[in-house]
């Protein structure tokens, strides 16, 4: 690599670039994923009944969730917003690694390290939030709320627009939730805050989680809030014991 410095529009070229093929690996990904139509809504629609993998280890009497189209375009909108969707997903690892380029020959090589650690480790947390929706949080609302009935002839008509706009928001919520052992760890290194402190407010913290649940839920049950709100009391957990490991680490840095 050449020692040369560069200039600022060279800078904001090598951004633009980085923007474009970025933006090109998230279309081609869409794209894909758009073609493969029944591959894709079979991963999509699979929660909907007692068929799907946590039903089938956890039990329980058989159900089935029928899907209404109720608007002549939504079928086609709702195909490509999930292919999007799946694209962006896709496409999420590359663009991080256009952001590591553009930025990493500005940084020190402890700061690439640490960026590293950073996008890495907020990458995968996303992941398994993603994850642990899809299979736990999001398939035990849709049976919930799915089957639940005032009256034995009062009939649920879920519509397919309801039932993919619920996936994708919890997805993407519960995904950017996961950070929180991250976000922590950060804060841990940078000394804003101990375990000793979190421990300490974890009554006041057990109260904001709730809240937080409330406010990013999609639904407004009981139910929903509870299987939400559980998760993010494991991280806060979690990041107790992850935090000293990290102030831990800063300390002996700067006595080495």
């Amino acid at each position: 690599m050449s020692d040369k410095p560069v200039t600022f529009w060279e800078h904001l070229e090598q951004l633009r670039w980085a923007i474009l093929r970025s933006l090109g690996i998230v279309v081609v990904f869409a794209v894909l994923a758009f073609c493969m139509k029944d591959w894709l809504f079979a991963v999509v629609l699979a929660p909907r009944g007692s068929d799907f993998v946590t039903f089938r280890l956890m039990g329980g009497e058989p159900f089935h969730l029928q899907l209404v189209n109720t608007a002549l375009t939504e079928q086609f909108m709702t195909h490509m917003r999930v292919a999007a969707y799946a694209g962006l997903l896709c496409g999420v690892p590359y663009i991080l690694y256009e952001m590591f380029r553009f930025v990493s020959p500005g940084l020190y090589q402890n700061e690439r390290r640490a960026a590293t650690w950073v996008v890495g480790s907020a990458y995968v947390m996303f992941m398994v939030g993603t994850l642990i929706n899809y299979f736990i949080i999001f398939p035990l609302t849709v049976r919930f709320l799915g089957t639940y009935q005032v009256a034995d002839d009062v009939a649920n008509m879920l519509t397919l627009q309801s039932y993919v706009d619920t996936l994708i928001t919890m997805c993407l919520v519960i995904g950017v939730v996961f950070e929180l052992p991250v976000v922590c760890a950060i804060m841990g290194r940078m000394g804003v805050v101990n375990g000793g402190m979190m421990r300490r407010f974890r009554r006041h913290a057990v109260v904001a989680i709730l809240i937080v649940a409330a406010i990013i839920t999609p639904t407004t049950d009981i139910f929903t809030l509870m299987v939400v709100s559980v998760p993010i009391w494991l991280l806060y957990e979690g990041s107790i014991f992850l935090v000293p490991r990290t102030n831990e680490q800063k300390t002996n840095k700067e006595y080495a």
